[in-house]
């Protein structure tokens, strides 16, 4: 803390008075952060300021009662996780600076920005440029970009715990170091408002010396606590709480009444299908005919920018989104946030939360929807972690190879270089400080060449080193080719939605696509369509009076946080609580306690029990859905390998059930942690596991090129080109760079493996194997989800509601089950 803020000018604190606001302690204390020359990290509430703190120092920089800066040159660089985000940062920056009369130019450059504007920008740049990692990225592939950032003051990172851990922040990671060399002067903040360890993040921020061992940190900023926020947990009004399902549509009627009783209600859900679904079930409901709105990432550029603009004037009661509106954005009238289904992790929520009122001194209020009774202790252990300021996230990870063989082709786009000289630079930053002369050769051959077994082909020669040992592009032309394909996010192939005039809705994937002809009917962009073509990579549509299907979007579930498990898993054993809970999950608990048992904190509990002439083993892991999928595959597998004819599984993020024709009668041996060794590698190599890993680091690394100029490859096209290198690799070159990237996506983010070796680990200590002679309460929630991937969207199956039904009654029966029962 410094010993006396910062004095700010008289025109900025004017307008601080003006607005009847005053100056944070944090907002200070990252001024004065600024004027020492320190790179920080600021972690305060939602609505505390965090954006206006991060641009404070700029601002000063242009207060011409400090002697305005020349009005030419980049000044500073904002990086934000989401466009949206981006343009409503810009909104509401152009507030103070228009009303201080502060003579600086901002603007954003994304995905979305013409291909004119982004020109003029590197040749005549703003003050404020507001960017995303990617395009930051390309921006930093051009050769003109050293003269871009020469003169860059500060960099300014919005919402950093939302992509500093994954891919997209090795990328940013790799830019950073990148724009130190380009920059040096250039000072580094981040803002986020749930950290559960702020040091790793201070630590990934700061740029590393290099060969020294000591780990650089940025200062750490604590912004001044805000108003607890308020979190109801919604529940039926007369119907009991759900066993199964997670969309929560049984709430959509009090939904509908708490979007009447407040001004405007932001209303989460944790997929793209489940968006559309929310919103045309209130849609349907929405009698009053009230202005309720749609977004999320699938959506066109268009569509979203118009809900967006909405939202700001206040136009709209409700708006269903994703995790497309999780961060940062500023509209402060909403008064209510809705999450339905479980949050997953205390930090989402706390983030979702605090889209409401966002005001540091306004509680946000929000209401949790739970979708089934395991969503309900989730949401209960989610609302106390909330309650105690308990946060969680994602931890670091080593920097991936695919995004450094990427950069590496961004720097040579920029100009040549040298081999020693790029490695160091690399190393400084903290995601790829690991990388050694042997690692960094290998990822410049395999940019250079695509590898020993592919250099014969002249289209893998990207790269190429001079007799003085540079490395320069290998033709210009790899250049354009390298700026049309670059980027982290990976998307099952999409194919674009329009009405015959040509105008967009936005995107579906090619997999739900292929499955409709003229005729057929879907709901997308809040809208009730008919199909009239698909062709080439369009699906023309006109309105429809109703539809019977919703799109659904592939990609990885949001994962269980271990922090929001362990409490879930608290709560169960907590039988003196139980009295709080509603009365039907109270005797759900209560007939499990006496019918079997429940399991204990770090214990492992698997039943085993008959059911329709087959013989079922639930594990109750806690462990997520891709760590209870893997066990599920390697279970099957080793129950194959002893005879005990396995049928299949089914899991949720708290259960894994599986089923035979011969019962388990002793778990162990199918747990054990060597499982992992020969097994596991065997599963992942014979699976799509691998496959699917190898198409995602051959797109990320510039392998395979989804656009050339004029054209762009389908889905199908990709897997195939994608799919045949991956075998010729697997035979003539296993050890590629590639295959192990590929390797280390499907271990960690797959199948969740380090979850999955902790289980493995408890097993071995804590197993607890009961057998049953029916169905237990606690597994009822897991066997309603037995065949409903083969349900219709959208329908409801007679028959698997009686199955519900009869499985129900099985377990919440209290007698002992009569001789052939």
């Amino acid at each position: 803390m410094p010993d006396a803020d910062p004095p700010i000018p008289p025109e900025i604190a004017a307008w601080f008075d003006a607005r009847g606001w005053r100056v944070r302690r944090h907002q200070t204390e990252m001024l004065a952060k600024a004027r020492e020359g320190h790179h920080a990290l600021l972690v305060a509430d939602t609505g505390a300021g965090k954006t206006l703190a991060g641009f404070l120092p700029t601002l000063c920089d242009f207060a011409p009662s400090a002697g305005a800066l020349s009005p030419d040159g980049l000044h500073t660089l904002y990086v934000s996780p989401l466009k949206a985000l981006a343009q409503d940062v810009k909104r509401n920056l152009l507030t103070p600076i228009d009303e201080i009369g502060l003579p600086i130019k901002v603007e954003t450059r994304s995905g979305d920005t013409p291909s004119d504007r982004k020109k003029r920008q590197r040749e005549r740049p703003p003050h404020i440029l507001l960017t995303t990692p990617e395009s930051l990225s390309l921006l930093l592939s051009y050769p003109e970009s050293a003269d871009l950032f020469a003169g860059l003051k500060r960099i300014v990172i919005d919402e950093v715990h939302a992509f500093a851990t994954d891919k997209r922040g090795d990328l940013l990671a790799l830019s950073l170091a990148r724009l130190h060399t380009l920059a040096p002067q250039a000072q580094r903040v981040a803002l986020s408002a749930t950290l559960a360890a702020p040091r790793d993040f201070q630590e990934w921020l700061a740029p590393q010396a290099g060969d020294t061992g000591e780990i650089a940190a940025a200062d750490l900023v604590i912004g001044e606590e805000g108003a607890e926020p308020e979190v109801e947990i919604l529940l039926p009004n007369e119907e009991r709480v759900p066993w199964g399902g997670h969309a929560g549509r049984w709430a959509v009627p009090q939904l509908y009444e708490a979007i009447k009783a407040n001004r405007t209600t932001l209303v989460f859900t944790n997929t793209r299908f489940l968006a559309e679904f929310i919103f045309q079930c209130l849609w349907e409901a929405n009698e009053d005919h009230l202005p309720i709105g749609i977004h999320h990432g699938s959506l066109s550029t268009e569509a979203r920018r118009k809900v967006e603009e909405a939202m700001a004037r206040g136009d709209l009661r409700a708006l269903v989104c994703t995790a497309s509106l999780d961060l940062g954005i500023d509209w402060g009238d909403i008064d209510l946030v809705v999450q339905m289904g479980a949050p997953k992790g205390s930090s989402r929520l706390l983030q979702r939360i605090g889209r409401a009122g966002h005001r540091l001194d306004t509680p946000s209020r929000a209401v949790l929807v739970p979708g089934n009774r395991f969503e309900f202790l989730e949401a209960i252990a989610a609302k106390q972690a909330v309650d105690e300021g308990q946060r969680d996230g994602e931890a670091f990870r080593p920097g991936s190879l695919d995004v450094l063989a990427q950069h590496v082709m961004a720097c040579a786009c920029a100009g040549p270089f040298h081999e020693d000289e790029l490695l160091a630079e690399v190393r400084s930053s903290l995601a790829y400080s690991w990388v050694d002369e042997a690692t960094f050769a290998r990822v410049l051959g395999f940019v250079s060449n695509g590898g020993y077994a592919l250099k014969a082909y002249d289209r893998f020669q990207r790269i190429v080193r001079d007799k003085s040992g540079v490395w320069r592009l290998a033709h210009p032309n790899q250049a354009q080719r390298h700026r049309m394909n670059a980027g982290i996010i990976v998307d099952s192939e999409m194919l674009t939605v329009r009405f015959r005039n040509g105008r967009s809705l936005g995107k579906v994937e090619e997999r739900f696509a292929a499955q409709l002809s003229p005729g057929d009917t879907f709901f997308f962009a809040g809208m009730s369509l008919e199909v009239e073509g698909v062709k080439d990579m369009d699906v023309t549509v006109r309105a429809a009076k109703k539809s019977a299907t919703i799109p659904s979007y592939g990609g990885l579930r949001l994962p269980l946080t271990t922090h929001l498990s362990t409490r879930v898993q608290a709560l169960l054993a907590d039988r003196a609580g139980w009295g709080r809970f509603p009365d039907d999950v109270r005797e759900w608990l209560e007939m499990q306690d006496y019918r079997s048992r429940l399991p204990a904190p770090g214990e492992l509990l698997v039943e085993s029990f008959p059911h329709g002439g087959k013989h079922y083993t639930a594990y109750y892991t806690f462990e997520g859905w891709n760590a209870n999928q893997s066990l599920g595959m390697l279970i099957t597998r080793r129950m194959e390998d002893r005879g005990l004819l396995p049928g299949g599984f089914v899991a949720n993020d708290y259960c894994l059930a599986v089923w035979g024709l011969k019962p388990v009668t002793d778990p162990a041996p199918l747990l054990s942690p060597d499982i992992l060794t020969h097994e596991f590698t065997e599963w992942v190599t014979e699976s799509h596991l691998l496959r699917r890993a190898f198409r995602e680091v051959a797109v990320i690394s510039g392998l395979v090129e989804r656009q050339h100029p004029g054209q762009r490859k389908t889905g199908k096209q990709v897997t195939f080109s994608t799919d045949l290198i991956y075998d010729v690799l697997r035979k003539y070159e296993p050890d590629h760079v590639l295959i192990e990237a590929a390797w280390a996506d499907a271990r960690a983010r797959m199948t969740d493996v380090g979850r999955l070796a902790d289980l493995l680990e408890r097993s071995e200590r804590e197993l607890v194997h009961v057998e049953l002679e029916r169905v237990s309460p606690l597994a009822v929630p897991v066997m309603t989800m037995i065949g409903r991937e083969a349900v219709p969207q959208g329908a409801v199956d007679d028959e698997l509601l009686l199955e519900a039904e009869g499985l129900i009654a099985a377990a919440m029966r209290p007698d002992e089950p009569l001789e052939g029962d």
